[in-house]
Formats: structure tokens, sequence, C-alpha cells
């Protein structure tokens, strides 16, 4: 049986490519957020009101998510840090969990990016 040996720099790798990636994120949301504000003063029609609450929501709970996801990155790259050249298999579990939420949230914030555009070239 042959063993795969998974080097911490290999996931410190992955790990700084998912910062950016959540930073991006973090960046964006800002921009939308202010889009927001700008439609909340142009717009009284309560079904228009309720939608930018909708995505108002929809960002801060996006917000949230980014803010977990980096503090489990985080404590993950200090447990990477105590340990020498390559981790166990609860390590490497954790890293494949923190992958699988990453991929996850891609989606769900692609959709609502595509969604929150359509909303704009409808109401902007």
């Amino acid at each position: 049986m042959e063993t795969t040996v998974i080097n911490n720099s290999d996931l410190h790798f992955e790990h700084k490519l998912w910062e950016s990636e959540l930073a991006f994120w973090n960046d964006e949301l800002k921009s939308f957020k202010n889009r927001l504000s700008e439609l909340v003063t142009r717009w009284t029609d309560k079904e228009v009101l309720a939608q930018l609450e909708h995505f108002q929501n929809q960002f801060m709970i996006h917000g949230n998510v980014i803010e977990e996801i980096q503090e489990t990155i985080n404590k993950h790259e200090m447990n990477i840090s105590q340990h020498s050249e390559s981790m166990d298999v609860p390590m490497v579990k954790t890293h494949t969990d923190i992958r699988e939420k990453m991929e996850t949230q891609r989606q769900i914030y692609a959709d609502l990016k595509k969604d929150f555009f359509q909303f704009l070239s409808k109401y902007m």
C-alpha cells in the first residue's frame, strides 16, 4: 500500500489562496453594501425595499461565514506550524473539510452575486 505524504508547505499555499479569495469577497461585499445604500435612498416601493433588505441580510450572513472560515484557517495554520513536515490523518481531514466549505461557499456566493446583479440591472 502506497502512502501519500502531504507537506505542510502545500497546505500553507492553499491557505494563502483561500485567504486571498476571502479578502476579495470582503472587498466586494463592501461595494455591494455601498450600492444597497444608494438604492435605499432612491426607492420607496415596499417590494423593492424588501429585496434590498434580503440582500443586506445575505451579505451580512456571507460576511459572517467569511469570518468563520478565516478563523478556521488561522487555527489550522497554527496547528500545522506546530508539526514538522507532514500532518496526521485528523489534520488532513480538517484541511479537507475547510476545502469543501470553501467550495460550497464559492457556489453560494456566485449565486448571490448573480441574483444581486440581476436585481441591480432591474432597479438601477
